[in-house]
């Protein structure tokens, strides 16, 4: 066997050793000193309805796993948008502008390290002549706000790390504004906003268990919530899971649109 097919090779059963590793320690700890943790073919009995009906709805807070994860995602992509979308042109702004930054600045590096768990309210707050859709705009509100600040940052270094020498010639060819910000700045600050578009959807997924679990919505993050205080734990690890994988595919699919606009 040659050294390629090995190295493919490697890339399927090294990580398969990792996952039975894991799935060993797991079940030696639901026998020996982790007695409440369920073991892997209990959490696989008690959740494979779950997971082999995964569109099916039984009540609002017993469906399918992947009506779960849709309801989940359709929250974080709108989130997340309104986090581009406010976040990009203040990334712009820092990096061009040495006044917003000095004014700004310190500002942003006050609230970004503030959790989630303290925006929610804030959001509920500021939302509450919304009705019932006061849960969903608050989660919005929390899920934008704190899934920003990656792009916001990396933007304004990228915008930053421009050579002077674009600039100049941007200034020499006498590019209006708008040109050399689409033809000079966005495509130089590209590979540093996809950094950060990339960090703040990890932050987006991240954000919406915790808005699902305080506000009760419907969703992967809901119905882990529900389930511990319900003490079923097969269905907490089940949740946990999926969170985990959601999160790592779409990390993936992210790296794929990178890739695919640097090939532009």
């Amino acid at each position: 066997m040659n050294e390629s097919k090995l190295k493919q090779l490697d890339w399927l059963l090294l990580p398969l050793i990792g996952f039975a590793i894991v799935l060993a320690l797991w079940a030696v700890s639901s026998v020996t000193w982790a007695t409440n943790l369920p073991s892997p073919v209990k959490t696989w009995e008690s959740s494979k309805v779950y997971i082999l009906e995964p569109f099916a709805k039984r009540g609002e807070m017993d469906q399918g796993i992947l009506r779960f994860t849709w309801y989940s995602l359709i929250l974080v992509a709108k989130g997340y948008v309104l986090a581009l979308v406010i976040g990009t042109p203040i990334g712009f702004f820092l990096g061009l502008s040495k006044a917003f930054t000095k004014t700004f600045d310190p500002i942003i590096q006050i609230l970004r390290p503030v959790s989630p768990l303290a925006w929610l309210p804030l959001g509920l707050v500021l939302f509450l002549s919304a009705g019932k859709e006061a849960g969903t705009l608050g989660a919005l509100f929390t899920i934008a706000i704190c899934s920003m600040w990656p792009t916001v940052l990396n933007t304004a270094v990228g915008v930053r790390s421009i050579p002077q020498d674009y600039l100049n010639v941007a200034k020499v060819l006498k590019l209006s504004r708008t040109k050399t910000l689409f033809k000079v700045l966005i495509p130089a600050t590209l590979p540093y906003m996809f950094t950060g578009f990339r960090l703040s959807l990890g932050i987006a997924w991240l954000v919406i268990v915790a808005a699902e679990m305080l506000t009760g919505r419907p969703g992967v993050g809901g119905f882990l919530w529900q389930e511990y205080n319900s003490l079923i734990y097969e269905h907490i690890i089940l949740s946990i899971v999926t969170i985990g994988v959601v999160g790592f595919v779409l990390d993936r699919l992210m790296s794929v649109v990178e890739r695919r606009f640097k090939t532009i």
